[in-house]
C-alpha cells in the first residue's frame, strides 16, 4: 500500500473529500479539521494500492491541490485488514507491475545530479575496472560494474525524453558528458602514473588480457546485451525491484569501457582506445534507447487504466451526499 498525507486548504477540502470519497480504492480515511498550518487547512490522510497511487495523485492534480497544497506519498505500508484487502482486488492490475509515477521521477532528478559523490564513485569505478584490466579479474571488474553509478544518468535520460522533461535530459546529459570523460582521465592518469613508478607493467597487450580484449571488441551481443540491461534496469527502477539492478549493472560494461579507454592511451594502444570508446558509445545509447521504449510501454499501460477508472466514474456517477 502506499500511504497519501494530504495538505488540503480550505477551498479545495470539499473537493478533495470527493475525489476520496469516490474511488473505491482508496481506504482509511482520516481528516484533520483545521490542522494544517500553512496553509491554513485540513490534515488528510488516506491508503491506496501501489498501482492505484499515481491514478489518485493524477485526480488531486485535476483539481490543482498541488498548487496550492501538499501531496507527499509514503511508500512501504502493509494493510492487513478487509478494507485494504478489498481495495487491493478492486485496483487494476497486479500489485507487483504497479508503477508509482511520482517515485520514478522523484527518484530521476535525484540519480541524475552531477554531484561529488557521483564523481567520487565514478572515480573509484574507474580504479577498480583499470586494475581488473591490469590483473585480467573478472572478480574485480564486478566490483568495478557495482561501483559504477553511470547507470542513473542513464535511467533518468530515458524517464526525460518519455515525459518531455527538458531539465531533467539537461542534468542527465551533463552528468554523464562530465561523468564518463572523468573516469577516462582518472584511468589514463592511474595507468601512465603507474608505467612511471612501477607499479604498473612497462607492457600491456590488450590481446593477451581477455577482459580488455573483450571490451575492445564491441559485436553483436553487446547490442543484446546492453538493450536486455536497458529494459532491465528500467523495470527494475519503475517497479522497485531493487536486486535486479544489481545484475543490469554486473552486465554492462560502460565504465569498464571507459576505462579500458584510458588505459589504452596510456600504453598507446590506439586501436585499443577506439574500439573501447566504440563499446562505450554503443552501451550508453542503446540503454538508453531500451529504457525510452520501455517507459513508453509502461506509460500506456497506464494511461489505459487511467481511461478505464475515468470512464467507470462517468458511469457511476456522483457520489450521494
Amino acid at each position: 500500500m502506499i500511504h497519501l498525507r494530504l495538505t488540503v486548504p480550505h477551498d479545495l477540502v470539499e473537493p478533495t473529500l470527493r475525489v476520496l470519497h469516490d474511488d473505491d480504492c482508496v481506504v482509511h480515511i482520516v481528516r484533520h479539521e483545521g490542522a494544517a498550518i500553512d496553509p491554513p487547512g485540513d490534515a488528510i490522510s488516506v491508503d491506496v494500492p501501489k498501482e492505484h497511487a499515481s491514478i489518485v495523485v493524477h485526480n488531486l492534480r485535476s483539481i490543482r491541490l498541488h498548487e496550492t497544497g501538499g501531496i507527499v506519498l509514503e511508500t512501504g505500508g502493509i494493510a492487513v485488514d478487509e478494507a485494504g484487502a478489498r481495495a487491493e482486488e478492486r485496483a487494476r492490475g497486479s500489485s507487483a507491475d504497479g508503477v508509482v509515477w511520482e517515485d520514478v521521477e522523484a527518484q530521476s532528478g535525484e540519480a541524475a545530479e552531477l554531484s561529488q559523490s557521483f564523481l567520487w564513485f565514478m572515480a573509484l569505478g574507474a580504479l577498480l575496472a583499470c586494475v581488473a584490466l591490469l590483473l585480467d579479474s573478472p572478480v574485480l571488474m564486478v566490483g568495478a560494474m557495482v561501483v559504477g553509478p553511470e547507470f542513473g544518468p542513464i535511467a533518468a535520460a530515458s524517464v526525460a525524453l518519455a515525459d518531455r522533461r527538458g531539465a531533467l535530459a539537461w542534468r542527465s546529459v551533463r552528468a554523464l558528458a562530465v561523468g564518463l570523460p572523468f573516469a577516462v582521465v582518472v584511468s589514463y592518469a592511474f595507468s601512465a602514473g603507474g608505467r612511471l613508478v612501477g607499479l604498473n607493467p612497462e607492457e600491456f597487450a590488450g590481446v593477451s588480457h581477455q577482459l580488455a580484449s573483450t571490451i575492445a571488441q564491441p559485436d553483436a551481443y553487446t547490442v543484446v546485451v546492453a538493450a536486455v540491461a536497458g529494459v532491465a534496469g528500467l523495470l527494475s527502477m519503475t517497479t522497485a525491484k531493487s536486486g535486479a539492478i544489481v545484475g543490469v549493472l554486473v552486465s554492462v560494461t560502460t565504465l569498464p569501457a571507459a576505462a579500458n579507454v584510458g588505459l589504452a592511451l596510456a600504453y598507446e594502444d590506439v586501436g585499443g582506445a577506439f574500439g573501447s570508446l566504440a563499446q562505450l558509445v554503443l552501451n550508453v545509447a542503446l540503454m538508453f534507447v531500451a529504457g525510452v521504449v520501455t517507459l513508453v510501454v509502461q506509460r500506456l499501460g497506464y494511461q489505459r487504466r487511467l481511461r478505464k477508472e475515468q470512464a467507470g466514474a462517468s458511469r457511476r456517477g456522483p457520489a450521494p451526499s
